[in-house]
């Protein structure tokens, strides 16, 4: 008997207890259900097969016949679905690649090796196919193709649904790796001790931005990205800036129109409640979906109490021609300057040092 360890791998292991509660029935009852051979190689019943190996139990075996490995592949994840052990992010994952091995297959790139003529469907109604097969929404399948691809580009993810980890537990984890290996592409956030806390905050993030239709999920690379790595809006929310700033502290934050909603998201993140905006009228206008757009947002938060040391009321639209790109006006920091002028300083994201503030970017 040979085992394939490809063949092995699409399969969901059994716990150490599962495992141990089969060969306890194995012992018991003997080996009722057969192994699936193909070729002399196994693809069904692994765990059976090295415990009655090891345990000098007999089986049976059933042989099936297929016409390459990509349809063995295809039984293996369909002959999953069924059983009691699968979870809800295995079973997920399964459909997505069976969707993507399918789409593989009618549109030839899988190579000559892929006969099954009978299998061959327009590519259109593929998600359509698997849906129906197995009792799920198409757009369900398209779902589990995207988690899939997701799933299969991270080693770490792979191995969370392996060990049955929750998988927004893994992908936090992973957003995690990812901002501390884009903060050493840069260079370290500023260290702060217990008594040289900030409490004065100015951050510009590099913000990925979607593409083509308005409501399109697919990230583009900006413009920025030629400034600094683009971040995710999760993987800006993990920057550890909470713990930078003082107790009572304030933060001002550039976001976009089209960002305003991750801007806030990400204010509420690093701890800060939002309280008020400035607008900079960029007098040029960006091409928009809805408006022609000519201003960016900056949003202010505060956490503690801080509020100004200064009490000037400074106009809240600020309108000055911008240069090059994303460089922001000095009035705004001016601003900051004189209604803040108490405090430690910090400026995330920076284009240039500055007296007065600590700063952290590759532009510097």
């Amino acid at each position: 008997m040979r085992i394939d360890e490809e063949f092995r791998s699409l399969m969901l292991p059994l716990k150490k207890h599962e495992r141990d509660q089969l060969e306890e029935n194995i012992k018991e009852h003997g080996c009722r259900d057969p192994l699936v051979v193909w070729n002399d190689t196994l693809i069904d019943g692994h765990n059976r097969y090295e415990i009655c190996t090891r345990n000098g139990i007999d089986y049976n075996t059933v042989t099936m016949e297929f016409n390459d490995r990509e349809a063995v592949k295809d039984w293996i994840d369909k002959n999953q679905l069924g059983r009691r052990n699968i979870t809800p992010d295995w079973t997920r994952y399964v459909i997505g690649r069976l969707y993507e091995r399918t789409k593989k297959a009618n549109d030839g790139s899988r190579g000559n090796q892929w006969t099954r003529a009978t299998d061959q469907i327009d590519t259109s109604q593929t998600a359509d196919r698997i849906a129906k097969d197995h009792g799920v929404a198409p757009a369900t399948v398209k779902r589990a193709a995207k988690f899939a691809r997701e799933v299969d580009a991270s080693p770490e993810l792979k191995q969370a649904l392996v060990d049955r980890t929750p998988i927004t537990k893994a992908k936090k984890q992973v957003r995690k790796r990812r901002v501390m290996e884009k903060i050493q592409e840069q260079e370290k956030l500023p260290e702060s001790d217990a008594t040289g806390k900030y409490r004065v905050v100015y951050a510009d993030p590099p913000w990925k931005y979607t593409s083509g239709e308005q409501h399109s999920n697919e990230e583009q690379e900006t413009v920025l990205g030629t400034h600094y790595p683009n971040m995710s809006t999760p993987e800006i929310c993990e920057l550890p800036i909470r713990d930078l700033c003082e107790g009572d502290a304030v933060c001002f934050l550039w976001t976009t129109s089209p960002m305003l909603p991750e801007g806030l998201q990400v204010l509420r993140s690093w701890g800060f409640t939002y309280k008020a905006s400035m607008i900079w009228d960029k007098v040029k206008h960006n091409v928009g979906h809805y408006v022609s757009v000519r201003h960016e947002i900056l949003l202010i938060g505060t956490r503690g109490s801080c509020t100004p040391d200064v009490r000037k009321l400074h106009d809240s639209v600020h309108t000055e021609e911008r240069t090059e790109h994303s460089k922001k006006p000095e009035h705004f920091r001016n601003v900051i300057d004189e209604i803040y002028p108490i405090g430690k300083r910090v400026e995330l994201f920076a284009r240039r040092p500055v007296d007065g503030w600590d700063v952290w970017g590759n532009q510097i």
